[in-house]
Order: C-alpha cells, then structure tokens, then sequence
C-alpha cells in the first residue's frame, strides 16, 4: 500500500490534519463505527470532555489494533462533539495522539445537538492497510 498526501497549502500542519489523501493498492480497509467514551460494560462516561477524549482515543486504538491494523494508517477521522468548545480546549490530547503515530489524514469536525446518552466527543475512522 501506497499513501500520497495533497496539501496546496501549509497553514492545515498547525491544525493536525491533510487536505486529502491517496491510496493505491491498498490490501484491506476497515471501515470503523463511531467510538466512543462507553465502558467495557456499555456503559457511557458522565466525565467531562478530557477524559472523554482519552477513553475514546482508547476505545478506537482497541478496536484497530483488535482487526490487526495500525493507527498510522487512518485515512481519514470525522469527530463528532457536542462542544466545539470543549473540543478544541482538549485538542492537546488529539494533537499528541496523532503526532504520536504519525497519522495523517483527511477530517472533519462537526458539532452535534447531541451524542448517545451523556457521550460529548465520537471519533469514526477509515484505516487502510
């Protein structure tokens, strides 16, 4: 598998993402659901967005690694918050988990009325191996 990232422009590298990128031949994709802050009994986190963030950033790196994929390979990660806000006051913690796998993919943010239950943050990804 081959990955080419497009950015025309420099300004997206401070923001943690690319403009779009190409994949050619890729042996498998593996199309992820929303995950979220829910616990390995379903049940959904009351916490605030920090740690929300981190226990969704877990739940998703347990499901890739579980198919035999690799975080570096996300293609592309929507985010889903119902607080912009909240969000980007914790974007150190997504920018620190994408730097440390390197990942480079294209996304979007997008607030919501509302998420499942008490949830504030959902991340749904496309890996590609």
């Amino acid at each position: 598998m081959e990955k080419r990232i497009i950015n025309p422009w420099d300004w997206q590298n401070e923001r943690s993402y690319v403009q779009a990128i190409e994949v050619i031949k890729p042996e498998g994709t593996l199309y992820i659901s929303g995950q979220t802050a829910i616990d390995v009994d379903g049940k959904s986190s009351n916490g605030d967005m920090r740690s929300q963030l981190i226990d969704t950033i877990l739940n998703l790196e347990k499901v890739i690694d579980e198919a035999g994929y690799q975080c570096n390979n996300i293609v592309r990660l929507n985010i889903y918050t119902t607080s912009s806000d909240d969000f980007f006051a914790s974007f150190d913690i997504f920018q620190a988990w994408v730097n440390k796998h390197g990942i480079k993919q294209a996304s979007t943010v997008l607030e919501v009325k509302s998420l499942f239950e008490t949830l504030k943050v959902e991340l749904e990804v496309t890996v590609v191996r």
